[in-house]
């Protein structure tokens, strides 16, 4: 029997293997609502001061310019467990099911683990389960070489932690941008379909089928048949700077509008499973602004985000088969863009709280 994505959230957190296809389980309509969401979010790895400089570089400098921002917990240091196993604890306790964490490979090594690193330590991990989104907008891979090389190294070190998550005992691996990787394998001579076939070699040298790879999505040729060739299984996307409609969004109302318009695209159109995206909003001053300034005015309120929230839920509902009632929000700390629900000083739960409202708590 084929095994789906949703159910792994609901088993043994060691265990972690799927019970069900992709949408059997959103068909038990009667659950109690604790159970019919599974709702992740993804986390930015960004905010530990680099004391290796002199002076060190704090990235929370740009931050503190805007006081509104400033967690519940202060200008953390991240990568402290202590850090960590709080936030964990928000998580579960206001229904997040699972963590995609941001991850960064840069000459043939990984970059940005410290969060990963204190997550493997939290006492608390059990609590969520995690897997990754490469954030392949940058330069890597250069060489099939590399790409191989950073592959190995997701296998040696995350694929075996019994908090990951997998699909048919295949590992989640998110990707960030589909299209860029597929121009930077041409640009070496080879192509993502042989690159995706050379991960599953390794996963199958470490004892695994193959990987589950998620593609982020931008384009409409893409969802309708590039990404099942290339070897994708599931779709979701890290954010959206427009809708379907020309033009990017320059309030929050219109980000949602735009979002909506994907969703109902998308799940029409599609042919694999999608993960509805969600977004607590954009504004991107601390880091020298968007391109069109307008852009940074897409800034939420907890009374409009919540209302994004209810339409990503109906349309879970209303395409159960094909969401299994899941999405991930963007994001749990992205305090540069301006999109996060972590608790500040400012807001305190009052996100998280609207995540619990519409999509329940823990189980």
């Amino acid at each position: 029997m084929a095994l789906g994505w949703r159910s792994a959230l609901y088993t043994s957190s060691i265990v972690l293997t799927m019970l069900a296809t992709w949408g059997a389980c959103a068909q038990t309509s009667q659950a109690p609502t604790a159970s019919r969401y599974a709702i992740g979010i993804y986390y930015y790895p960004g905010w530990k001061i680099d004391n290796s400089r002199t002076p060190p570089k704090d990235p929370w400098a740009p931050i503190r310019n805007l006081p509104e921002r400033e967690p519940l917990l202060g200008w953390y240091q991240e990568g402290d467990v202590d850090v960590m196993e709080q936030q964990l604890q928000w998580m579960y306790d206001y229904g997040i099911k699972f963590i995609v964490f941001d991850w960064y490979w840069t000459n043939k090594r990984a970059r940005n683990e410290h969060a990963l690193a204190a997550y493997f330590k939290a006492k608390n991990k059990h609590l969520v389960p995690f897997t990754i989104l490469w954030a392949n907008h940058e330069a890597s891979p250069k060489t099939e070489d590399d790409f191989t090389s950073m592959v190995r190294y997701w296998a040696r070190f995350y694929f075996k932690h019994p908090q990951y998550i997998k699909v048919d005992d295949r590992p989640v691996v998110h990707i960030f941008g589909p299209l860029p990787l597929e121009e930077k394998a041409k640009a070496f001579g080879s192509s993502t379909s042989q690159l995706f076939a050379k991960a599953n070699a390794i996963a199958k040298e470490h004892g695994f089928p193959g990987i589950h790879f998620v593609a982020g999505i931008h384009s409409a040729p893409f969802v309708q048949g590039q990404a099942q060739a290339y070897g994708y299984q599931s779709l979701n996307a890290y954010n959206y700077s427009g809708g379907r409609t020309p033009g990017v969004f320059h309030s929050y109302a219109a980000l949602d509008k735009g979002y909506q318009e994907h969703w109902d695209w998308i799940l029409k159109n599609s042919l694999l499973p999608y993960m509805i995206p969600m977004s607590s909003g954009w504004d991107r001053r601390p880091w020298g602004g968007s391109k069109d300034p307008r852009r940074d005015l897409s800034v939420s309120t907890p009374d409009s985000f919540e209302a994004h929230l209810r339409a990503a839920r109906d349309y879970m509902d209303k395409f159960p088969d094909k969401t299994q009632r899941m999405g991930v929000i963007c994001c749990w700390n992205e305090f540069g863009e301006g999109s996060f629900v972590e608790p500040t000083k400012t807001f305190q739960m009052q996100y998280l709280e609207r995540v619990k409202k519409v999509f329940g708590g823990p189980n």
